[in-house]
């Protein structure tokens, strides 16, 4: 879900912090149905008042309201699954911009898929950089580009594979082909 709908409605016995009473001049005071009408925009403005005092946890991924965050996820570029727990979707709101610079490269793409599984991710890469005064030097890595990824997690059946491939090919470098393997987690490789 990248966005939706969210609705923020009346808040039973919420008092404004602004009471428009307190604004009019002395002689509206005494007039019973100003005051009736005052009481009622008073009611429907102090959720409104509310929310623009708060308007800075709003914009927090620790802090928003959890039905706010598929819409606070597409201010930064994200998407998120309904069925994911909430803290990490926050997790993942709050490190989008951060994972933005580091997209398309390896490290980017191991961090990005532990957030999104929960799991550990090794990332086999073709590819490789060296430096010699020797022109004949032989490259370092695979002739043929490519992508290995390895998702280590508890329970292997829990993730959606489609999904995850998903999640990779938006993730990963356009022109690298690639493959996904989910495996069991064992005690051992387990994270401290």
């Amino acid at each position: 879900m990248t966005g939706g709908t969210v609705e923020r409605g009346t808040v039973d016995g919420l008092p404004s912090a602004h009471p428009l009473a307190d604004l009019l001049p002395g002689v509206y005071l005494e007039d019973e149905l100003t005051r009736g009408l005052t009481r009622g925009l008073d009611t429907v403005l102090a959720p409104v008042f509310l929310t623009l005092d708060c308007l800075d946890a709003y914009v927090d991924p620790a802090l928003t309201p959890e039905d706010f965050l598929p819409w606070l996820a597409s201010w930064v570029g994200v998407s998120l699954i309904e069925s994911w727990p909430a803290e990490r979707k926050r997790r993942i709101v709050a490190t989008a911009v951060a994972r933005h610079r580091d997209r398309g490269t390896r490290d980017g793409l191991r961090t990005h898929l532990e957030l999104v599984t929960g799991g550990q991710v090794e990332v086999h890469d073709s590819g490789g950089t060296v430096w010699s005064d020797d022109p004949d030097v032989e490259p370092p890595g695979d002739p043929v580009p490519g992508l290995r990824l390895t998702v280590r997690v508890p329970i292997p059946a829990s993730v959606d594979v489609e999904r995850l491939t998903a999640i990779v090919r938006e993730a990963r470098p356009a022109h690298l082909p690639f493959t996904v393997e989910v495996a069991q987690r064992t005690t051992a490789e387990a994270a401290p």
